[in-house]
């Protein structure tokens, strides 16, 4: 009986359109927008009520930031919400993908979390241990990884190279624990101004939704030369999910911001991409499409490495976005341009599917 049922709701009347992933993707994003939109209002007055002075703001950062003194943060609440009542809603809850992208997701939305809530209880920017965040987030990344790379496989694919290029065995989990926790700070690093992560985010969303829906479908991945994973296509609804949650996120946090996204939303929309881009064998891909992200975190590598030696700084100040306020560009200036820029990288990035 249940069968028959099943049979009714997957073939008959409009029930047939939930077959369809591109109809799925959809209404995730429709969903996350809608819920992220109704819920707003009230949760960022929540927030106001309960964080009183709002986020720390660094003393040593551009002046202007200063006006932004009282803007509560966490903000990334907002978006985990909508995300993932979105995804339970539109998903296959069948599919360990997609539950080990959302475990990452909300695993480091925590790790951020508790960043936050320490930087607004103590007054200060710095936030947790630096090693002890790094540890949880290698923690979760790991778990992850044992449930992604159990189903997919450890070849490693490179952009332009038709076929994987070596199966690199257990290897393939330290590089892929390496590039979720690297895509989760990098995301982190780069919101520092109003709205500057968040359609960056999107972007690189709306790419990896492509690519991962080609990735899933046996045929097409065949036919470019990339990696097939069987069920790796559901995951085109986290990326719909987090396109619709980003777009209601960006209504409010638009200059002047009313939120802050956070850590608590930096780190978790930087590691579903990443445990995406590793469920999808596209990590180098990821490492284009979300170059806004590699650039902010090098500025700081380069910056904290060259000063620890010589005492001099390439950056007037890192991350790189800063770099450019102090050189007198407007915030509006350096997010718009940014936002072009990620849109050049994520079309170069769709670009290497076909260059094989």
């Amino acid at each position: 009986m249940f069968d028959l049922i099943a049979s009714y709701f997957d073939y008959a009347g409009p029930f047939n359109l939930f077959r369809y992933l591109s109809f799925r993707a959809g209404g995730a994003t429709a969903t996350a927008l809608l819920i992220g939109l109704l819920i707003g209002p009230r949760f960022i007055g929540w927030l106001r009520i309960k964080q009183g002075k709002g986020q720390p703001i660094r003393e040593d950062g551009p002046i202007t930031h200063m006006k932004k003194a009282g803007t509560p943060t966490m903000g990334g609440l907002m978006i985990l919400a909508s995300l993932s009542i979105s995804l339970l809603l539109w998903m296959d809850l069948s599919n360990r993908l997609v539950w080990a992208a959302l475990f990452v997701t909300l695993g480091f939305g925590l790790i951020g979390f508790l960043d936050d809530y320490d930087k607004i209880t103590k007054r200060h920017h710095a936030g947790i241990s630096g090693k002890l965040r790094l540890l949880a987030e290698f923690a979760i990344a790991g778990i992850a990884c044992w449930i992604i790379l159990g189903e997919t496989g450890t070849d490693l694919y490179l952009p332009f190279v038709n076929g994987p290029v070596a199966d690199i065995g257990y290897a393939y989990y330290i590089f892929a624990m390496l590039v979720i926790v690297g895509a989760g700070n990098a995301v982190n690093l780069t919101d520092g101004l109003d709205g500057l992560a968040t359609m960056p985010v999107i972007i690189a969303s709306v790419a990896f939704m492509m690519i991962i829906y080609l990735v899933g479908r046996e045929d097409y991945a065949t036919y470019l030369g990339i990696p097939h994973v069987p069920g790796a296509g559901d995951l085109a609804i986290i990326c719909a999910a987090i396109v619709g949650s980003g777009l209601a996120f960006l209504w409010f946090n638009a200059p002047p911001a009313a939120v802050f996204m956070g850590d608590t939303g930096s780190l978790a929309l930087g590691g579903a991409l990443g445990a995406i881009a590793v469920t999808a064998h596209h990590e180098v891909v990821l490492g284009i499409v979300g170059g806004l992200f590699v650039l902010e975190a090098l500025s700081v590598i380069i910056q904290v490495f060259f000063y620890k030696r010589t005492g001099r700084r390439v950056f007037k100040m890192a991350p790189i976005h800063h770099h450019f306020e102090q050189m007198g560009w407007s915030e509006p200036t350096v997010v718009i341009r940014f936002w072009i820029i990620s849109f050049v990288l994520a079309l170069a990035g769709l670009s290497t599917l076909k260059l094989r």
